[in-house]
């Protein structure tokens, strides 16, 4: 395995677009080089690396879900981030932390045992709803504890932002590169300690062995894997649905109207086709084609716990048949 492994941490909260650069970064890959992407979801069914996945050689994903990396039992991230790069053995590594975690205490930590001469941690990169922050919406205290250390702000959603809004909000930021962008497009030449190379090394990395996983096999085809949990902000539900069970498009997107939620992220096998969707607080749904082909998987975030069986039904009529 190789040591100093250039790492890259792509902060922000919630719907800013982390999942989108990190996208737009993978088809820049340079031909030959080996990446890994590990996430961190706040839900425990874990939707990022099947909206990530692709066709493409040479980029390996890892998830840990469950909460922020650095709240959850330390455990699950070292074992999920070792297997990883056991697996990848990668050139590059990009860590996507999940947008109601604490990404200045995640960066401290890759900085420490046991991680100390394998990663080597670069600038972060943070990215910020540009809209929002134009809007008044106040970044969460997590994120702005990151804001000094940042290499980089990717100031996200900017395309309808004039000049003088876009002073405006910069002149309340910290004296950090900045970049305004939409669909959070950034050249990998931008990115923060992109000159940075791993090095060969012996594997003396140690880390916990042996952790249960969900079950990823269905007693039942007709029924779900259900996971749902509270933390320090808000309460995730979570499906995984046997590939063979065909949704409604239609359907789905009149239930969620219905709900009140925060964050809404969905990879289904529909009458249509595999498709995918990612929306915040009650947005409409914009459907892409996805090459994800291994179950349905729905996640959901609201700002309450809501009863389970009722969601379930809900969801369950959106079937087809």
């Amino acid at each position: 395995m190789l040591q100093n492994i250039p790492t890259h941490v792509i902060a922000g909260p919630l719907g800013a677009g982390k999942t989108s650069l990190i996208r737009q970064l993978m088809a820049q890959r340079p031909e030959g080089e080996r990446w890994a992407v590990l996430i961190n979801e706040f839900g425990q069914i874990g939707l990022d690396a099947a909206l990530l996945t692709s066709d493409a050689d040479g980029i390996a994903l890892g998830e840990v879900a469950g909460g922020c990396l650095c709240c959850v039992n330390g455990a699950p991230f070292q074992i999920g981030l070792g297997r990883l790069l056991r697996k990848a053995r990668p050139d590059r590594l990009f860590i996507e932390p999940s947008g109601l975690g604490h990404p200045a205490q995640l960066l401290k930590q890759l900085n420490e045992a046991p991680w100390l001469s394998v990663l080597a941690v670069q600038p972060c990169v943070l990215v910020l709803d540009a809209q929002a922050l134009e809007a008044g919406k106040a970044l969460p205290a997590a994120q702005q504890e990151a804001l000094e250390s940042a290499g980089l702000l990717l100031l996200n959603k900017a395309e309808n932002l004039d000049e003088p809004a876009r002073a405006k909000i910069a002149s309340q930021l910290p004296a950090v590169p900045l970049i305004w962008t939409q669909q959070a497009q950034l050249s990998l030449s931008e990115l923060p300690g992109l000159a940075a190379q791993a090095v060969s090394g012996v594997d003396n990395l140690v880390v916990p062995k042996g952790l249960g996983q969900m079950p990823a096999v269905w007693s039942d085809p007709t029924l779900p894997i259900c996971l749902s949990q509270a933390q320090e902000g808000g309460w995730s539900i979570g499906w995984r649905w046997h590939p063979g069970q065909i949704f409604n498009r239609q359907r789905i997107a009149e239930w969620l109207a219905s709900l009140n939620w925060q964050r809404a992220k969905l990879v289904i096998h529909s009458a249509e086709g595999w498709v995918s969707a990612n929306a915040l607080d009650n947005a409409e749904l914009n459907w892409q084609v996805s090459e994800w082909r291994r179950d349905s998987r729905i996640e959901l975030i609201f700002g309450e716990v809501l009863d389970v069986k009722a969601l379930q039904r809900g969801l369950s009529g959106c079937r087809e048949g």
